[in-house]
């Protein structure tokens, strides 16, 4: 439990000592106020009530309508408090949500964190060893980031003030009880003993008697949240991914295989759910049972004094409304076990996720990248898979300014690999590697944003730094004219572009940006030959007029023509490592 109190206060505690720490204290302060004045109003009720029934049963209509009265200003000022408790609650949880949430979005997008945890996360999952072992994962980071936050924060709040609301209550009330059960006197082997205030002990062990069971009942839900949020994310992620990849689908006619997969993960939810249920059935009855008993409870305890006419009927309701409100504040556990379980299990899944990033954070790249050279050069570069696999070492690599370098291997040989170390994205990279500034790097599968088309070929660049006709150029250059009157069309291109236009498209990038340095992974597999040798050529003259140089990885033979070095990756002797070597043929012109 205190590990739990550790964990919450961690993912609490960077909020009320941000940049907004005075604001965020001044509402939760403001909070903790109006529900002491909950407890407050509740006092002067619980004393109202007392008289009110005295009334009655007096038969006293004067008492009886200033009650009524009175009652009607104890009322309207409840409402006001409650009405104010709720807005600046709400507030609070706005608040304190858009910032957790934006702070997490900076560190998960930081120091590309969110490639490393997804790499990381495949890697757990296919059972990886070696370098990729031990590596701190996190699944499903958007379900974290967008659903989790918002419970931590609204049942952060909400479970806190209800604590504090039944501490307050509870010594509030104690005393008023205690001085209204009077003393409980009886005989035991032959001695008289008198229990003073006996139905605050009587509410003591009711209480701590069902606190402990509703824990006992109720301790499988936690662990059972946890992977329901779980399954549930697991669920959603993958309907996202039959959306993004649709066609592809549609064409492989994979409907039955994604449907089979989809009932898998659905049928892990429904599963989780119904053990959920069950679980809270039990909780359900057993709290349920609670409650109704301590509806009858203090009229049980308090009906002897009635009859024997020590106390009046006003004083006999006010003990059954301060007995209740008691037995309410010792029982907020047993009310709330089930949001306790989900707060912890949300919890608990931040944390991870929390522990994560940082643990990525604190990652220190074996390889060493010293920006700003003049060229691509590299010394005992080594290049490893997740699981520790060694598909090269030692490589010496240079590319100078006004070279051109085709890439090729067997598939799986690693190109994409050594492609990602050059672009200091790969963790599992050792050696010493320098680089040049002005570079740009083309995937072999692009990414296009949704929205407009100019923000799409401006991306990750403002759209406002290129001019229409800039942006028009290079859409025409990229044999894209046909998009280039489409400019503030809002669109999800990823899935309205074909392959080949979204190749072209990320070419488009390249030249309105002119970098000096090019690496190309597979840019034009999707064309045509007539089209990619017109690419290829006006890539090569971006670069060789920016005074720099091209790298790119194709298995084409008809992409040699452009490049004027070629390096290889040849498979060595079966159990040697590394995998591969090498090889570099030709030479600068």
């Amino acid at each position: 439990m205190l590990g739990a109190v550790r964990r919450i206060g961690r993912l609490a505690a960077p909020y009320f000592r941000s940049e907004e720490k005075w604001r965020a204290r001044a509402l939760f302060l403001a909070v903790i106020l109006l529900n002491l004045g909950t407890v407050y109003v509740t006092v002067l009720i619980n004393d109202w009530s007392r008289v009110f029934y005295d009334a009655l049963q007096a038969k006293d209509q004067q008492v009886f309508w200033q009650q009524l009265l009175r009652f009607t200003y104890l009322a309207m000022g409840g409402i006001l408090v409650s009405v104010l408790k709720y807005y600046l609650t709400q507030l609070l949880q706005l608040r304190w949500r858009a910032w957790m949430t934006r702070s997490y979005m900076s560190r998960w997008l930081a120091n590309r964190t969110f490639y490393r945890l997804e790499l990381a996360r495949y890697t757990a999952a296919a059972g990886a060893s070696g370098q990729g072992k031990g590596q701190a994962t996190a699944d499903n980071p958007d379900q974290r980031i967008q659903e989790d936050m918002q419970l931590f924060t609204d049942y952060t709040v909400t479970l806190s003030m209800g604590i504090l609301n039944s501490v307050v209550t509870l010594v509030t009330f104690i005393g008023i009880l205690w001085s209204l059960s009077g003393p409980f006197s009886f005989a035991l082997g032959g001695h008289d003993i008198t229990i003073p205030g006996y139905m605050v002990w009587v509410a003591l062990i009711y209480c701590v008697v069902g606190t402990t069971l509703t824990h006992f009942i109720g301790r499988p839900l936690i662990g059972l949240n946890f992977n329901q949020q779980r399954y549930e994310a697991d669920f959603r992620h993958h309907l996202i991914r039959v959306r993004e990849n649709s066609e592809a689908i549609a064409l492989d006619r994979g409907e039955k295989v994604e449907h089979g997969q989809l009932d898998l993960r659905f049928g892990s939810v429904l599963r989780n759910y119904l053990s959920l249920i069950k679980q809270q059935k039990n909780l359900v009855a057993f709290t349920s049972s609670f409650a109704q008993l301590s509806v009858v409870f203090p009229f049980f305890l308090a009906a002897p004094r009635f009859f024997s006419g020590a106390i009046q009927f006003g004083e006999l309701m006010q003990v059954s409304r301060t007995f209740n409100t008691v037995q309410d504040a010792l029982s907020w556990f047993v009310d709330n076990y089930d949001r306790v379980a989900v707060w912890r299990a949300t919890a608990d899944r931040l944390t991870s996720f929390d522990d994560a990033m940082e643990a990525h954070a604190k990652t220190h790249d074996s390889l060493a990248r010293e920006p700003g050279a003049s060229s691509l050069h590299t010394d005992d570069l080594s290049v490893a898979l997740p699981n520790g696999t060694q598909l090269l070492a030692n490589a010496a690599l240079s590319v100078q300014a006004g070279d051109s370098v085709l890439l090729q291997g067997p598939s799986g040989s690693g190109k994409s690999t050594l492609f990602r170390a050059f672009a200091g994205i790969w963790p599992f990279a050792k050696g010493h590697m320098s680089v040049p500034d002005n570079a740009m790097f083309i995937p072999q599968r692009p990414y296009v944003p949704d929205g407009t088309l100019r923000d799409a070929l401006a991306y990750p660049s403002p759209a406002s730094d290129f001019s229409d006709e800039a942006l028009r150029k290079a859409l025409d250059d990229a044999l894209l004219p046909q998009l280039a009157s489409r400019l503030d069309d809002s669109d999800a291109w990823s899935q309205k572009l074909s392959g080949g236009e979204r190749q072209r498209l990320a070419i488009a990038r390249v030249l309105l940006k002119k970098p000096a340095w090019l690496f190309a992974d597979e840019a034009t597999s999707a064309l045509d030959a007539e089209a990619e040798s017109t690419l290829y050529e006006r890539l090569t003259a971006t670069v060789q007029q920016a005074g720099g140089a091209m790298v790119s990885i194709a298995h084409r033979a008809a992409v040699g023509d452009h490049h004027r070095q070629r390096w290889t990756l040849a498979p060595q002797g079966d159990g040697e490592a590394p995998r591969y070597r090498l090889v570099t043929q030709g030479a600068p012109a």
